[in-house]
């Protein structure tokens, strides 16, 4: 069968690999739909630090069922595939935290992912997709993303939030902090992502815009709640000082490499830091049900299309050309 192999940095290839074998407890899914990621640009550019080539990408991945192998599911069930493979047993997993595995791995990072026509997984793994198209259940993984993290920051109703990073993650909390019911702000430097911003009903904010009247009576004397999708180190210490006294400030974004802050700031206005990694069943099933009711326009966030024989000429295009990008979905 097909799958693209990102061989080494910047060499993708159109391979034929034989179909995976099916494990007790695993289910076998024909590949619909995978969402690009940007860890699967990472890996392409060769900037990812925990990988290790050749490697098959893919970790945003709708599809149908091929062999339901005992499980619930049925051949042809639509789902929705969690890409995080815990070990269940670590406290983590036993809190059910099992986004945050002392042992995780993520399929197409960790371990060959889904850039493929056929997948195996385990059936604790697959969600019913009912109600949603192939290509709108491949963006459930990264949208939950955003959700998990408006989650743990307990976003109410007025809450005023300012979402740090523009790209598709930052839009995913945007989206799931709107639908909290918070007023959000999204700061960021690209005019591209600013013009997404203002075209989702988000409020736009530029660098030049933060001393401006406008952004200041929003600000106020600070946002409720602050989260940077940025994986930015400078924006990553910058962004925590938009945070009211009492406020909450999330780190969406990761990347390698100290983070610095003002201790006397922090004591001072007593806030709460975290991070969010990843998401779990909780959050993806709001994703889904966020979709089905219209509440998330998933018309909009999909701008780039391909086909899996054409990944290896567009996707290195987009590494570079990304004004306009929101999401790039490929079809199989």
């Amino acid at each position: 069968m097909r799958a693209v192999s990102c061989l080494a940095p910047g060499e993708l290839a159109l391979i034929d690999i034989a179909p995976p074998e099916l494990e007790p407890g695993w289910v076998r899914v024909r590949v619909a739909h995978i969402g690009i990621c940007g860890t699967d640009y990472h890996i392409l550019e060769g900037t990812h630090p925990f990988l290790e080539y050749p490697r098959i990408m893919g970790h945003e991945l709708s599809g149908t069922v091929l062999d339901a192998n005992g499980s619930d599911f049925a051949v042809g069930d639509p789902v929705v595939i969690n890409p995080y493979l815990p070990c269940y047993h670590c406290p983590a997993c036993r809190e059910g935290k099992t986004n945050c595995c002392e042992t995780l791995k993520v399929i197409g990072v960790h371990s060959d992912g889904g850039m493929t026509e056929e997948i195996v997984m385990p059936a604790a793994n697959l969600y019913p997709a009912t109600g949603l198209s192939l290509r709108d259940a491949a963006m459930v993984e990264f949208l939950a993303i955003g959700a998990h993290a408006v989650r743990r920051a307990e976003i109410k109703p007025g809450n005023r939030v300012l979402v740090v990073g523009g790209g598709p993650i930052g839009l995913g909390v945007a989206f799931f902090a709107w639908i909290a019911g918070g007023e959000v702000a999204l700061l960021d430097t690209a005019p591209d992502k600013l013009e997404s911003a203002r075209h989702f009903g988000f409020m736009p904010v530029g660098l030049d815009d933060l001393e401006s009247p406008g952004f200041l009576a929003t600000k106020g004397s600070g946002f409720d709640a602050v989260f940077d999708a940025t994986g930015s180190i400078r924006a990553m210490n910058a962004s925590i000082a938009h945070t009211r006294n009492g406020g909450s400030y999330t780190l969406v974004g990761v990347i390698k490499g100290d983070l610095v802050w003002s201790d006397p700031d922090v004591h001072r206005k007593e806030l709460t830091i975290r991070a969010s990694r990843n998401a779990t069943r909780e959050d993806f099933d709001h994703v889904m049900d966020s979709i089905r009711k219209g509440l998330v326009p998933t018309d909009r966030l999909a701008t780039h299309a391909t086909t899996l024989d054409n990944v290896a000429r567009d996707m290195p295009v987009w590494m570079h050309e990304r004004r306009g990008l929101i999401k790039a979905i490929i079809t199989v």
